[in-house]
């Protein structure tokens, strides 16, 4: 519910800066304006892109996992989105969203604004069969494992599973 209300919120004053700036200079200038921040904002999008993407794959062929360019893949779509929207207010938070430095800026403020919501608390769970019956699962609290340990059925038995062989012949 709180996120709806923030979007409408920041939709509306969205709208409202729009009209006010549009009054003030007038259609011409401000239909300009957005065009040009729009086509300002694809040309970022694509040139962050093709990095981001570089970076990916240099990671993963390192043997790492790229979640740091992930994370910035999916600014980057917000971003895009924002920019394709009409409003200066959402021109002005994708180009944030687009911008390296300021994307981090704009991570720290969110992760100090989530930091302090209270009651959005995220608890990590795992799952794991309940003994007896594979189709009941049951909800734990994970327990703290060395790294390199692995978790062994209780009765030391091995797992059963079945092999279906993929035919890549067609």
């Amino acid at each position: 519910m709180p996120v709806l209300v923030i979007f409408t919120v920041f939709a509306l004053l969205d709208f409202v800066i729009l009209f006010a700036v549009g009054s003030e200079i007038g259609l011409l200038a401000t239909l300009l304006m957005v065009l040009a921040t729009g086509f300002i904002g694809l040309h970022l999008i694509r040139r962050e892109g093709v990095a981001t993407f570089a970076r990916a794959q240099e990671r993963m062929a390192q043997g790492e996992l790229p979640s740091s360019e992930l994370l910035t893949g999916a600014a980057l779509i917000f971003g895009g989105a924002l920019l394709m929207a009409p409003g200066f207010l959402s021109d002005a938070l994708g180009f944030m969203c687009l911008i390296p430095n300021a994307r981090r800026l704009l991570a720290k403020a969110l992760g100090w604004v989530g930091v302090r919501m209270k009651g959005l608390h995220v608890h990590r769970e795992s799952y794991r069969p309940r003994q007896g019956n594979d189709a009941d699962w049951q909800q734990t609290r994970p327990h703290s494992e060395p790294p390199g340990s692995s978790r062994r059925n209780p009765q030391d038995e091995p797992l059963e599973g079945e092999f279906i062989p993929h035919d890549d012949s067609r």
